[in-house]
């Protein structure tokens, strides 16, 4: 997969005035690319299209135009534009309650080591979480986790030959499994795949 590049973004004109289409595209595609697992732990599987409308959005919102501005942005999303052999995810864990929020962050250390994909009839993988900086301590994780998942060229073969894929997590204070993705979630992932 190809990475965003400055010359293929929309001038701060040019997507001010398609905004309203993207934009409605973007909540479309996000709605497809995520996964609950429970009431608390949201997955949004990122893409190409996402991050190069999280980029736009962030340049509108910041009115950038210098160029040292926008290579920041690149910068700050390119890593979760999928590579052809991976799927790339934001996890989230949603407490709306502040104190919930504290006591549970507290008992999930590590979850983000304990996420996991498993492919029918191959071994899971489990997410190599927070490439960039360590967003967890020994008291507390983060509310907000990035990971890769990995596909060996069989998990792929096997993805695009019709194999179902379940997400997961076994950390021990939030055992959680989505059995069966919906059909649009799973096919939207599979195009990630090169």
């Amino acid at each position: 997969m190809a990475k965003i590049t400055r010359d293929s973004l929309l001038s701060l004109e040019a997507y001010h005035k398609d905004r309203p289409e993207i934009r409605e595209k973007a909540i479309q595609e996000r709605r497809i690319r995520t996964v609950h697992l429970g009431e608390h732990l949201t997955m949004i599987f990122e893409n190409e299209f996402l991050m190069r409308y999280q980029i736009q959005e962030m340049l509108r919102v910041e009115k950038t135009f210098e160029e040292e501005g926008i290579q920041d942005e690149l910068d700050a999303y390119n890593p979760l534009v999928p590579d052809g052999t991976n799927f790339k995810a934001t996890m989230m864990l949603e407490y709306p309650n502040e104190g919930d929020r504290k006591v549970a962050l507290a008992k999930l250390v590590g979850i983000e080591d304990k996420i996991f994909i498993e492919v029918e009839g191959q071994p899971r993988v489990y997410a190599l979480a927070d490439e960039d900086l360590e967003r967890s301590t020994a008291e507390k994780t983060s509310a907000v986790h990035f990971m890769r998942f990995e596909l060996t060229p069989d998990m792929i073969k096997a993805l695009k030959a019709g194999a179902q894929m379940m997400v997961g997590c076994d950390h021990k204070e939030y055992p959680m499994h989505v059995k069966t993705l919906p059909h649009e979630t799973l096919a939207s992932l599979i195009t990630d795949l090169s």
